[in-house]
């Protein structure tokens, strides 16, 4: 396997569920800053212009980060990536989902590419603020669903893969965690294949 990424981006979460799972695989970055997902050498492997992107062995190409998590968990049941239970398999499928599609996707893009959202550069601010009240809302949200869990349903899961990597974001952009995401975020930092995940995107 293969996995195309940039460091410290949303893509950390499959790079860390990769590392629990222990098979092996390549990692390709993709220099975001610089455009390179817009040229054509990326282009030909995922027209989309994103990140994550995983190269299956097969040759085939996976995208999309739930996808993604969801094939990784499904193909390695020995890794426990998703509870056996289904109704626990549907709350970590929500989770991540919220994770992706409405903190990162609604609240943290306003935040990082606010131009994306305000045609005109005098807006900026606003949608800045906007992304922020979208984040913190979503920080609550997943605080009250997590609730006294160590993890997002009870067990490491792949929505922990998920609300890592947007809280970890939360320090980048100086906005404060409730306590039990603060401390769900240092149980995170404390596994190896996290450690691992950040020593190797030059992040640790």
């Amino acid at each position: 396997m293969k996995l195309y990424y940039a460091p410290g981006v949303c893509s950390i979460g499959i790079h860390v569920l990769l590392e629990e799972i222990g098979k092996p695989y390549e990692l390709a970055a993709v220099n975001l800053r610089e455009g390179a997902q817009y040229q054509p050498e990326y282009l030909a492997v995922n027209p989309k212009s994103k990140v994550p992107a995983l190269l299956r062995d097969d040759g085939s190409l996976q995208t999309e980060y739930p996808a993604i998590a969801y094939w990784l968990a499904r193909t390695n049941p020995f890794c426990n990536l998703l509870p056996d239970n289904i109704d626990l398999q549907a709350r970590a499928l929500e989770i991540l989902d919220y994770c992706v599609a409405t903190v990162h996707m609604q609240g943290f893009t306003r935040i990082f590419r606010p131009g994306n959202f305000a045609p005109n550069a005098a807006d900026e601010d606003a949608v800045k603020a906007r992304g922020k009240e979208i984040v913190e809302k979503g920080f609550a949200t997943l605080e009250a669903a997590l609730g006294s869990k160590d993890y997002a349903v009870g067990s490491f899961s792949i929505a922990d893969s998920a609300m890592f990597y947007v809280e970890f974001w939360a320090g980048r952009v100086g906005i404060a965690l409730p306590p039990g995401l603060a401390a769900h975020l240092e149980r995170m930092k404390a596994r190896p294949s996290v450690q691992r995940a950040l020593q190797q995107e030059g992040l640790a």
